[in-house]
């Protein structure tokens, strides 16, 4: 659907879209998620099997995949696939190298020390969607993160048949521990464990709504990156920008999923018109045409670059791209967006493969307050205390005063007994 949205209809479109992309937490398929799960529980493996069949038209044999069949997947793909890929993991690789947190440790007038470890998580699970297409981005933006930030075990699992060039991407990076298994049943058997697949401390990675509710019921068992809704993106133009471009990025966007949307703003009206020309133009030569007829395509035309600013951040989209001239003088007032994009040569893809930033992004208006996935996603902190006598000494009365005054008088009595 393509909607030129007219002045006064703007502030119900904005209320439309900021419903459309809220979580439901009462989804009709919560009580299916449900039962996949309890399933997982009781029956591990067979139940694992079960769903496969059921839902994947899949009947399996060993749920996890051999080295000669991840070799043998390595074996199709072709030069041209691994030229691409081995440029991206560099650049993802060096982009996540950046985002390692340090250690630190102080002393104190010599009788404290007080510091913060890093510790990796043991070992992490990363979910690459399968059916609608093959996402081996999906493997790099999951595992290299893990990777950097030193977790030591990696299992991938994804819905079967599994693509070569996903398989080839894991290989790349260095993982073998894969599974071929899918949906609701895959991130239940993650958190879980069962007899053939060992319990995980996160989860990472998009997937359908069965996943993400999925994700969201586990979630205290495992840890997880986030409740992820359909994709989205926000252009901001200026007269200046060419329409062929802008309509080229928004039907990239909604081509994911029926639910997505797309939003142009910009305050001339040569830019919505030609817009929305190419749009009907470049829709019919895509492949994903009938799901892109499903997606939702707003253009606004408002009064100024800083209505668009504002607009923006209440929406806070996954994707932000800025067409507009010198777009880094705008980036301190664009709080909330996932990831930013500067100029017209700076498409949402180039994030998606190759620049190095992560392509798991906050949707559903996440972006307020939270972060694409990185490598501080896959390490802990321990907090380091240690006091001297002296230094105790020095406050344990205050220690005291403020533990009886939340009534713990076990707690004012633990420092008490060092000085009676």
């Amino acid at each position: 659907m393509i909607k030129i949205v007219a002045q006064e209809e703007i502030a119900a479109a904005i209320e439309t879209l900021l419903a459309a992309q809220a979580f439901k937490l009462d989804s009709p398929e919560e009580t299916t998620v449900r039962s996949i799960i309890a399933g997982v529980a009781k029956r591990g493996d067979a139940a694992l099997r079960e769903y496969t069949k059921q839902f994947d038209r899949q009947e399996l044999g060993a749920l996890r995949l051999s080295k000669e069949a991840i070799e043998e997947a390595v074996q199709m793909t072709d030069s041209d696939f691994n030229r691409a890929i081995a440029k991206a993991i560099e650049n993802i690789t060096a982009f996540h190298r950046k985002q390692k947190p340090d250690e630190w440790f102080e002393t104190l007038l010599l009788d404290v020390v007080l510091g913060q470890r890093l510790i990796p998580l043991a070992r992490a699970g990363v979910y690459v969607p399968g059916g609608r297409a093959a996402y081996p981005s999906s493997v790099l933006m999951g595992v290299i993160p893990a990777l950097v930030a030193g977790v030591k075990e990696v299992a991938l699992v994804s819905p079967p048949p599994i693509s070569p060039y996903v398989l080839a991407a894991a290989a790349k990076v260095g993982v073998t521990e894969i599974y071929q298994v899918g949906g609701a049943q895959a991130i239940a058997a993650l958190a879980l464990g069962t007899e053939t697949i060992k319990r995980v401390d996160k989860i990472v990675g998009p997937g359908n709504i069965y996943v993400t509710l999925a994700k969201k019921q586990l979630f205290g068992l495992v840890d997880i990156d986030s409740l992820a809704g359909p994709s989205n993106v926000v252009i901001i133009a200026d007269e200046d920008a060419e329409p062929e471009f802008i309509a080229a990025d928004l039907l990239a966007q909604v081509e994911h999923d029926p639910k997505s949307f797309a939003v142009l703003f910009t305050d001339s009206e040569k830019i919505v018109e030609g817009t929305r020309r190419e749009l009907e133009k470049q829709k019919t030569q895509l492949a994903r045409q009938a799901i892109i007829e499903q997606a939702t395509i707003m253009l606004f035309q408002l009064e100024g670059i800083r209505a668009a600013i504002e607009l923006t951040n209440k929406i806070a989209p996954e994707h932000l791209e800025l067409m507009i001239a010198s777009p880094q003088r705008h980036l301190e007032k664009l709080r909330n967006a996932g990831a930013i994009f500067l100029g017209p040569h700076s498409p949402v893809p180039v994030g998606d493969y190759i620049a190095g930033p992560n392509h798991v992004l906050p949707t559903g208006g996440t972006a307020r307050f939270a972060s694409p996935l990185g490598v501080y996603d896959f390490v802990k902190t321990q907090s380091i205390i240690g006091y001297t006598k002296p230094a105790l000494k020095n406050v344990w009365k205050d220690i005291k005063l403020l533990a009886e005054i939340e009534g713990l008088d076990a707690h004012a009595r633990s420092v008490e007994v060092r000085f009676s």
